[in-house]
């Protein structure tokens, strides 16, 4: 067998706890199905295989091997007595942006307001539009302000992804 081409990837050195504490987290049935899988890639990254190997192996990509593998390395405790949390090593980092401007609450009483029937608001109209749904939910103290356009978009996501759920 010829040896991999090009630079090897980082070596993983797992302590016994640590590959204890992988191995438990992988056999566990309540372990979130990734949490397992980058627990497999962490394993098999200190067995000793490259990205490429771990990707074929485990059915992912070379850069999904190659990210738990650096974000494993990144997350190492500066005090290696430290008490271990190896769940919390392999969890999500925090996306970048600006967090959602309106609730779920809100979302919901958005929805609501736009299956209720516009004569009932004093609106001479005889179906929602975005602009008029915006000016409602302002005038009902549901949101600050919204813009028809946002409106738009999220009647669009939220109920073509409840029918498409609910049809199959």
């Amino acid at each position: 067998m010829t040896p991999p081409r090009g630079p090897k990837p980082p070596l993983i050195t797992l302590t016994p706890t640590e590959h204890q504490a992988l191995e438990a987290l992988i056999r566990r049935p309540s372990t979130p199905q990734q949490w397992a899988l980058r627990g497999r890639i962490v394993l098999a990254c200190a067995a000793g295989r490259n990205n490429a190997q771990i990707a074929r192996e485990l059915a992912v990509s070379i850069d999904a091997a190659r990210l738990w593998r650096r974000r494993w390395l990144e997350t190492a405790p500066a005090d290696p007595e430290a008490p271990l949390d190896v769940a919390a090593r392999l969890e999500n980092w925090p996306r970048p942006g600006a967090p959602g401007r309106f609730t779920a609450e809100q979302f919901c009483q958005l929805i609501a307001m736009g299956c209720e029937i516009p004569a009932g608001s004093d609106r001479p109209i005889s179906h929602w539009t975005p602009r008029e749904i915006a000016d409602e939910a302002q005038q009902r103290g549901i949101v600050d302000r919204i813009s028809p356009r946002h409106v738009g978009r999220l009647f669009k996501r939220g109920i073509s992804s409840h029918t498409r759920s609910a049809t199959g």
